[in-house]
């Protein structure tokens, strides 16, 4: 009786080990975009195991059809968020086709996916959508954030009105994420008015840290400020300006490697059209490690997640497994 029951007892442990095996984060998904051209404007995917060397999915095409999704035919900077649950992905993208003009997009596209390959999707035209905005310019850049004070998912982006500054503004999405609920608010106002775009927000031990591209007399690149609260809190900033490189950047997006302590900042060098990651342990102080990242594909703003060898597999059962890979 004492072996049966010892028997027993292992098979528990492993049934245990099991999901958790099984859950467990151990590569990266980037979905990106890479160009000006409406072809380019799509989302596209590429994978990696430990973060730094990358292979693109489905020899670099889309993987979503940006006219079944947007307004203008085109889609920019893609965000995707893994969900409190662990198993629902939400994807925020600007709705754009930047061949019409810098200012002509109005809209921004919720996506919701349990497999990060079929996605429903919502228009989300803030004109048309909310009063007071007649003389709105653009909507960039959408991202999304869980706040557990409130127990929503936050969407925020910037928003330009007529000769304005561009601002980062906020509202909470609906439960089926298929809309926003209440009137947007500014996120982060600087202490010294300046545009603030391609906001970019991540927790760590209790703050929050907002990166954002700015500018003013002192030049022009990435700033970070930091907060106990997203939407009841100070922000505090940083004055100096984060990228390692003298090339002008904008698309900053930062994650954290698995298994480790180590931040990653990566930005879209648009003028020098290229792509750069940098290294971080505190989220203030950055280097570069361009000989530590391969990619077959040129990427534009775009963000990188964590995903488990069980979504690996599916993803490449969809679009393929990359060669190199």
């Amino acid at each position: 009786m004492r072996y049966h029951f010892s028997w027993i007892i292992l098979l528990g442990l492993l049934m245990l080990s099991g999901p958790l095996y099984t859950t467990a984060q151990t590569a990266y998904l980037f979905a990106y975009f890479t160009g000006n051209r409406i072809q380019e404007e799509q989302v596209r995917y590429a994978v990696s195991k430990d973060g730094f060397h990358y292979y693109a999915l489905n020899n670099n095409n889309p993987v979503i059809d940006s006219k079944t999704i947007s307004s203008s035919g085109g889609v920019r900077d893609p965000h995707i968020l893994r969900g409190e649950d662990g198993k629902t992905f939400y994807m925020v993208v600007t709705d754009m086709a930047s061949s019409k003009g810098w200012d002509a997009n109005r809209a921004m596209v919720l996506l919701k996916s349990t497999d990060l390959i079929n996605w429903t999707s919502s228009i989300i035209n803030i004109q048309q959508k909310y009063s007071g905005n007649e003389n709105l310019k653009r909507v960039w850049a959408p991202q999304t954030i869980y706040d557990a004070q409130s127990g929503k998912y936050m969407v925020y982006w910037s928003m330009k009105h007529g000769d304005q500054h561009d601002i980062i503004y906020y509202a909470y999405a609906n439960k089926d994420f298929t809309d926003l609920e209440g009137t947007p608010k500014p996120l982060f106002l600087p202490k010294t008015p300046a545009f603030n775009i391609d906001g970019d927000i991540i927790r760590k031990d209790g703050l929050y840290y907002m990166f954002r591209k700015t500018g003013g007399a002192d030049g022009a690149g990435i700033k970070v400020a930091t907060s106990s609260s997203l939407t009841s809190g100070t922000w505090n900033e940083n004055d100096q300006y984060l990228q390692p490189t003298k090339e002008e950047v904008e698309g900053s997006s930062v994650f954290k490697l698995n298994n480790s302590e180590t931040y990653i900042m990566m930005y879209d060098l648009f003028k020098a059209h290229s792509f750069q990651f940098s290294r971080s342990e505190d989220l203030q102080n950055f280097s570069v490690i361009d000989n530590e990242v391969k990619m077959d594909f040129k990427p534009r703003h775009g963000s990188v997640i964590s995903i488990t060898k069980r979504e690996l597999r599916r993803l490449f059962k969809k679009w393929g497994k990359p060669e190199d890979f």
